[in-house]
Parts: C-alpha cells; sequence; structure tokens
C-alpha cells in the first residue's frame, strides 16, 4: 500500500498540471475569440460602476453596470450582435453573460477582466 502512495500523488499532479495546461490554451483561444470579435464589431459592454469605468476602461465600450442592466437592456441592441462582456474580475460579467443569454442573446462571450481585454 505504501508503494502505491507515490504513484497515486505522481498520477494526481501529473493531471492537475494537464488540466492546468488545458485551462491555459482554453483562455488563450477565449482571448482569440474575443479579439476577432471586437475587431468584427461586436459591442463591448463594461458592466462595473460608473467610478471604476471612469478610472480605466476599454476603448469604445458601453458601460452598463450590472445593477442597471435589466432596465438598460435596449442599449444593447439586436439579440443578434455579438457582445463581449468584462468587469475588473470576470465576476460581474459572467453573470451579465448569463442573464443576456437568458433574455436571447445568442453571441456573447466573458472576456473576464478589463486586464484580460486584448490589448
Amino acid at each position: 500500500m505504501t508503494h502505491r502512495l507515490p504513484i497515486a500523488l505522481a498520477f494526481i499532479l501529473a493531471l492537475a498540471v494537464s488540466c492546468q495546461a488545458e485551462a491555459h490554451e482554453d483562455q488563450g483561444n477565449k482571448m482569440n475569440d474575443v479579439k476577432t470579435m471586437i475587431e468584427n464589431g461586436a459591442l463591448v459592454l463594461d458592466v462595473r460602476s460608473p467610478m471604476e469605468y471612469n478610472m480605466g476602461h476599454y476603448p469604445e465600450s458601453l458601460n452598463i453596470p450590472i445593477t442597471e442592466l435589466q432596465k438598460r437592456i435596449d442599449e444593447v441592441g439586436p439579440k443578434d450582435r455579438d457582445i463581449v462582456v468584462y468587469c475588473a474580475s470576470g465576476s460581474r460579467s459572467e453573470t451579465a453573460r448569463n442573464f443576456l443569454k437568458s433574455m436571447g442573446y445568442e453571441n456573447v462571450i466573458n472576456a473576464g477582466g478589463l486586464s484580460n481585454m486584448p490589448r
């Protein structure tokens, strides 16, 4: 039994490293998708507070705080429009993405935080 423990730990470590590499690759692919969507005219939606937005934001982004998204949904535009959502860390933008999807918006991607946005 004591010989199995190092083998099991090595297997778990290898699996964790493999999963981390896949997650990094998925993140890279997502950022390529984000960049392509923006280049093709997607709406860039910043769901942070106005104060956060005024401290710095992605060029030409629309600021609709997550707390106001439901009542300002008409500003988002047509439901077949490509939308890239971001916030500070990716949490609020994931909530916004889920809300937009539930409202029938088809092409919505959570880009994460402002620091994740393409340069």
